[in-house]
């Protein structure tokens, strides 16, 4: 029997992976079972079973796989690089664009799925912490977090802005207001497809985020 080498199992978790993010688009995360992935694939039961132990295992290499194949670590470093040279409102602003094109581009894909893994988190959290538990590093939404509010408070402490509101209620606001607006978005383009749908649009939700933080920064005109 040929000896099976790594980049045979790495291609064979490859595909798998990626046939497992194709039926999380098609259904949502908490439906799709080992049997979808067997079918889809062409594997047998006992094949796919020679990579993975379960369902959960898959979904955490492809979150690590959706990791890094759809990234906005670079373009934020990009960003906050050049801050010296640029007004806050421009800085901000490029981010705001940045998570409008991302949130665009992705509604349907790594937006949605994460959207259902973090449902599965509530209903099943020992699952979710299976799946969680041992990925290492920042998500996109983790390290934009910590880019902003570290670009905030620099701008805060130094005196070149004075916020309405105390810099935790702000970035309280920030991240609660940012999910609705993501989960509103997915909800009606996903599922309800509601008649008001055109209003559930990222970008034009986002650039309303995008005033009212000018205005409790006290940077509007």
């Amino acid at each position: 029997m040929p000896k099976v080498t790594e980049e045979y199992i790495k291609n064979k978790k490859n595909m798998i992976v990626r046939t497992a993010y194709d039926l999380c688009l098609q259904k949502t995360v908490s439906t799709v079972t080992m049997q979808d992935i067997i079918d889809a694939t062409g594997l047998s039961q006992g094949g796919i079973y020679r990579f993975y132990k379960d369902i959960d295992e898959i979904f955490r290499d492809m979150l690590i796989d959706n990791r890094e194949r759809v990234t906005i670590k670079q373009h934020l470093d990009d960003i906050f690089a050049h801050t010296e040279s640029e007004d806050i409102k421009s800085v901000l602003h490029k981010v705001f664009k940045l998570l409008a094109d991302f949130m665009t581009n992705e509604l349907m894909g790594i937006v949605k799925i994460n959207f259902e893994l973090s449902v599965l988190s509530m209903n099943a959290p020992l699952r979710a912490e299976k799946i969680l538990g041992e990925i290492e590093g920042t998500g996109n939404f983790e390290y934009l977090f910590i880019h902003v509010s570290q670009y905030l408070e620099q701008n805060i402490m130094s005196g070149a802005m004075t916020p309405k509101i105390s810099t935790e209620e702000l970035l309280t606001y920030l991240t609660t207001t940012y999910n609705g607006i993501e989960m509103s978005c997915i909800i009606n383009h996903c599922y309800k497809k509601l008649p008001l749908m055109e209003w559930y649009v990222p970008k034009t939700q986002l650039k309303t985020l995008e005033t009212t933080l000018y205005y409790l920064l006290g940077l509007e005109d």
